[in-house]
């Protein structure tokens, strides 16, 4: 009788956690930049650049709806980016990703106006948008499953929580350089020429993206399924079957995205457009955001570690509950037309206590699925959840009109946001001291913290030796 061959053995691989949490750092920030100056851009520009003015509350919701735009083409690049990043490698998608954002940002700087083309401008701006959506759509996945499967075992959501920080990094790039053009540039020149610096700049990002992202390995996990044959054909129908209910947690936490749409979106348009009235200088709200940020890339990898040490759950909960029964007061700041209390607030709100939510996502979401679906369970998941709230700016627009409050009517939609996603989290599982190798599964118990700190030192003690 012919004894079945064995597979064959994984070849020893070796993490390198500091340059793949530097290599997710640099290669979200440079990405979320591009993204983040078109959200600038759609608030602050766009709805007198794009749009025909002789409507401004017409032109505000239908440049919002732009931006939105790129939130729907998400689940198609998740999609697609995440099946690739399953089959071939972590690598070569965030290297595709890097592409594609880039060129059509750029391609943005170059656009004909309203003025010059008509109806043919916004139509060419949704295509670069929808490119971008498509790019972004396996970013944060993919960067933070890169940074996750190379991170020690028990420290697995500091070394992830870096990824968001570059997020945050790359949306203080895009506030820093809107900020001196705004405020030194005439208002005319400012919107005629001067916010297409930004988008010229992507030009660079390319460039660099490339350079950081070719040199990252890749991750051990993936070179392991691999060299075994366990690379899934089709990980979305694989992921759906073994994983649904995972996802289906996934987008529902992922609705904590109207926090930072509130902020940073609505609340720009809110602060700054003639329609409302408030009064806010662009100038002035831009460093409202470039503050938030700087608060956030401070906090990120504490409550990262933090989360190593008492669980995800309990700082999601936190973080979604405390920051979106913020947005009351953050809005009513604005309302009543008070820079001081507008920037505590919003330092609190979305800079500060948010942050439990944002700086521990991408580890717990991975941690939900396996190896062999990770890329494709938190991509797909996590961008639905995202395109949910992505014309959540237009309806606040809508159904908070000039003249409403405001703050009541938008403040009660992001706390019921909250009130879900706290739910959703507390619903699933704890995953900080699963054993590395049956992350993902169903039937995976938590550690007690002697067993955990014993398969902690006896990992570390391995890779040492590799």
């Amino acid at each position: 009788m012919t004894a079945t061959p064995s597979p064959p053995a994984a070849p020893p691989v070796k993490r390198t956690p500091v340059k793949a949490a530097l290599s997710g750092w640099l290669g979200s920030a440079l990405e979320y930049y591009d993204f983040f100056i078109y959200a600038q851009a759609a608030a602050l520009v766009f709805p007198t650049v794009f749009f025909p003015a002789d409507d401004p509350q017409v032109a505000v919701v239908a440049s919002l709806a732009t931006f939105g735009v790129g939130y729907v083409a998400r689940p198609i690049g998740a999609f697609v980016l995440g099946h690739w990043g399953d089959t071939h490698g972590r690598k070569n998608m965030l290297v595709l990703c890097m592409l594609m954002m880039g060129i059509s940002t750029f391609l943005v700087a170059v656009l004909p106006t309203y003025g010059q083309v008509g109806v043919l401008a916004p139509a060419l701006l949704v295509l670069m948008r929808l490119i971008q959506g498509f790019a972004v759509g396996g970013e944060i996945a993919g960067a933070s499953t890169m940074t996750m499967e190379h991170a020690p075992f028990g420290k697995r959501g500091f070394y992830t929580s870096f990824t968001l920080q570059g997020v945050q990094g790359g949306q203080l790039l895009a506030a820093a350089i809107f900020l001196p053009l705004a405020a030194v540039l005439p208002e005319d020149d400012f919107q005629s020429w001067g916010w297409r610096i930004p988008f010229l700049l992507s030009s660079v990002v390319i460039v660099v993206g490339l350079v950081v992202r070719r040199k990252v390995e890749e991750t051990p996990a993936f070179q392991e399924k691999a060299a075994t044959g366990e690379v899934p054909k089709a990980p979305i129908v694989q992921v759906v079957q073994e994983n649904g209910l995972d996802m289906l947690r996934v987008v529902v936490m992922a609705l904590m995205n109207a926090v930072p749409l509130t902020a940073t979106v609505f609340g720009a348009t809110y602060a700054t457009s003639e329609a409302y009235g408030v009064g806010f200088s662009t100038a002035t709200y831009l460093w409202i955001s470039v503050v938030g940020n700087l608060v956030a890339m401070v906090l990120i990898p504490f409550v990262g570690n933090l989360s190593d040490r008492i669980g995800r759950r309990p700082c999601i909960i936190v973080g979604s509950l405390g920051s979106t029964a913020m947005a009351y007061a953050y809005l009513y700041a604005i309302s009543i037309d008070n820079v001081l209390l507008a920037f505590v607030f919003a330092l609190v709100m979305w800079g500060s206590v948010y942050q439990g939510y944002n700086a521990v996502f991408p580890s717990f979401y991975q941690e939900l699925f396996p190896t062999r679906t990770r890329v494709t369970g938190f991509a797909v998941s996590q961008n639905i959840g995202t395109m949910i709230t992505a014309f959540l700016p237009s309806l606040f627009a809508a159904i908070a009109p000039p003249g409403s409050n405001v703050p009541l009517i938008v403040g009660s939609i992001v706390f019921g946001i909250g009130i879900a996603v706290a739910v959703a989290a507390w619903s699933a599982r704890e995953t900080h001291r699963v054993a590395l190798d049956d992350l993902g599964r169903s039937d995976a118990v938590p550690l007690d913290k002697a067993e955990f700190e014993r398969l902690r030192n006896q990992r570390e003690s391995v890779a040492e030796t590799v």
